[in-house]
């Protein structure tokens, strides 16, 4: 389908705040930190100037910000947010709040390193600290897929058969402030693509009440849990499906995971977020080079597509997995423990696993080419001498 593109000079954070103008949320609360602020400042530019008709609340925290967003959601409208690191960090107890009472909420989430030390830079340690918490989360290679990636959120998240909130993941500085062409979707096809919102609870609704959030004991919370859980499981469907009509609609398609050079490939790298741009580049050197690599870059980790993923690494001879984050087990990063699971009891194949650019640290293009070439020889060896790596750690 052959759409004509209408590009802007955009940073990352920039183009989340225009497709939240498009999307017109009923109700943002905001509090800022950094890197996310200036996607909250650019948004807010659009409500003070009359160009979107949203009721932005400056709350005192982040706590308070998912407090809010959680209050207007159960009250029926469309309802949005962002944060980043230690403001999510904050928010944790109404994370769980928002996903446990299945409210469609979105949230772009800056990625940042979590303190202590304080550190203002790029990691995934915010977004996989809350890996469990229920909420869905899809990432974003660069800009355009930041913007796309939130316009699909909000149609994820009401699907009546997930109703679940979404957290949209861009690296902090490397794609929220940094400059690229976006494609910027006419604001008309936008909301049509996302339709009007057909909330499915009401606390304003006196004619049907009901009640949000109440004490829930032993009699009934595991079977509330449990319907929690098929929600995540309803969302890989709702997410491909809506990637597909967005393609339909947009000209640029989405699927749950992206594989690049991926059909004959002997090894694979896989990972998220920004650096998935810079191995493409690597992984065609190494490709000259004789070494017969490709990547799997995960969209969406939350649901984590299990099935796709042992689909895709069906025959291969090595796995070389990219965390940008610890979970100080003494084992691995959050990956990587995801994706072995994944091929625990239908797949042999050696995994390594490499944690990467904590705290903003620069991942060069060498150091790339160090996980390609180590991975290209373990294929060749079938062997994983030293499974947990840190990569440009000095």
């Amino acid at each position: 389908m052959s759409i004509m593109a209408n590009y802007h000079a955009l940073t990352g954070n920039e183009a989340v705040a225009y497709a939240m103008k498009q999307i017109a949320p009923d109700v943002v609360a905001a509090y800022p930190i950094t890197p996310q602020t200036s996607l909250m400042q650019k948004f807010s530019d659009f409500v003070a100037d009359g160009d979107v008709d949203t009721e932005m609340i400056l709350v005192e925290s982040e706590h308070s910000a998912m407090s809010a967003c959680v209050g207007a959601a159960a009250s029926g409208v469309r309802t949005m947010t962002a944060t980043a690191a230690n403001g999510l960090a904050l928010m944790w107890e109404i994370v769980y709040i928002a996903a446990s009472s299945r409210l469609p909420i979105v949230m772009p989430v800056v990625n940042r390193a979590l303190s202590a030390p304080i550190n203002i830079h790029c990691d995934h340690s915010d977004a996989m600290g809350a890996r469990d918490s229920g909420w869905i989360q899809l990432w974003s290679e660069n800009a355009q897929e930041a913007y796309d990636n939130t316009i699909q959120a909000v149609k994820i998240a009401e699907d009546p058969d997930v109703r679940l909130p979404v957290m949209v993941n861009l690296d902090g500085f490397v794609i929220s402030h940094g400059m690229e062409n976006v494609d910027i979707y006419d604001d008309k096809k936008v909301k049509s693509f996302i339709g009007e919102y057909k909330p499915l609870v009401n606390l304003l609704d006196l004619k049907h009440p009901v009640t949000i959030g109440p004490l829930d004991l032993q009699d009934y919370y595991f079977e509330h849990k449990r319907q929690q859980a098929e929600g995540m499981m309803h969302a890989q469907k709702a997410i491909d499906k809506v990637g597909k009509e967005f393609g339909a609609s947009f000209g640029r398609e989405y699927d749950i995971v992206e594989g690049y050079k991926l059909e004959d490939a002997d090894f694979v790298i896989i990972g998220l977020g920004s650096t998935m741009g810079t191995l493409r580049m690597v992984i065609d050197e190494a490709r000259k080079s004789g070494m017969k690599a490709g990547f799997l870059k995960l969209r969406v980790f939350r649901p984590f597509p299990k099935e796709i993923v042992r689909k895709h690494l069906k025959g291969k001879k090595a796995v070389a997995v990219l965390d940008r984050s610890d979970s100080f087990n003494a084992v691995s990063g959050p990956l990587y423990s995801e994706i072995t699971s994944a091929l625990y009891g239908v797949a042999d194949i050696p995994v390594v696993n490499y944690i990467y650019g904590l705290g903003g640290r620069d991942t060069s293009v060498s150091m790339l080419h160090r996980v390609v070439k180590d991975t290209y020889d373990i294929s060749k060896s079938g062997k994983c001498d030293n499974i947990l790596n840190y990569l440009g750690v000095r």
